[in-house]
């Protein structure tokens, strides 16, 4: 199909022309619900630290001493303090550290992107700017920026490559987040009210995303 044009303002709001989107990318006539959110169960699986750990009976300490005979006292046999029917003893079956990471395609991962950004412009969440070309690192000069933009919520701002300058601005602010364009992934396209790309980072994520 062929490209349709997306308007680009400079960081004053004012037109700056178009630039061309692929429809199979940003215009999918039905968007996948279950592949998005099976994009965002995995980020957040592979996010999971996996460092729960029990000691198991040969690591918790104590002798290993057999702490009375095995017949004639009556009382129930014992070979371990250690035994984790007692109190201070070994876990059974308890957690270890581990990966929750799974295999997850890069084409359904792709797809995934293609789906989120979809429903991101369909919902008119998605700005494109000229560049980051911000004059200073200061997050109040990067929140006037972002006011004359007409973005008042939360955000992820979205460069070709991290600007110095932006990482620092955004980086004070829990409401916004800068990001290469090669390290947007369908939760944070989600987790933010919009999505600001600069006019090459949209090219640069649409060249590796389109089908």
């Amino acid at each position: 199909m062929a490209a349709f044009q997306h308007p680009v303002v400079n960081l004053d709001n004012q037109p700056a022309g178009t630039v061309d989107l692929l429809p199979e990318v940003f215009k999918l006539e039905e968007v996948n619900q279950h592949l998005i959110w099976e994009a965002v169960r995995h980020f957040l699986a592979k996010r999971r630290s996996g460092t729960a750990k029990t000691k198991d009976k040969w690591e918790v300490s104590g002798a290993g001493k057999k702490l009375w005979k095995q017949k004639g006292t009556g009382r129930a046999r014992v070979g371990s303090i250690r035994s984790p029917l007692w109190k201070g003893g070994g876990t059974v079956h308890g957690p270890h550290p581990r990966s929750y990471d799974y295999a997850f395609p890069r084409k359904a991962r792709r797809a995934a992107l293609r789906n989120a950004l979809s429903a991101k412009l369909a919902s008119g969440q998605i700005l494109v700017v000229e560049s980051w070309d911000v004059a200073s690192h200061k997050t109040k000069a990067l929140s006037q920026t972002l006011g004359k933009l007409g973005i008042t919520g939360s955000a992820l701002l979205v460069g070709a490559e991290a600007s110095e300058k932006l990482l620092l601005a955004a980086g004070n602010n829990p409401r916004l987040q800068a990001v290469e364009s090669l390290g947007v992934n369908v939760y944070e396209l989600l987790k933010y009210d919009q999505v600001v790309f600069s006019k090459e980072a949209v090219l640069a994520l649409q060249e590796v995303v389109k089908p």
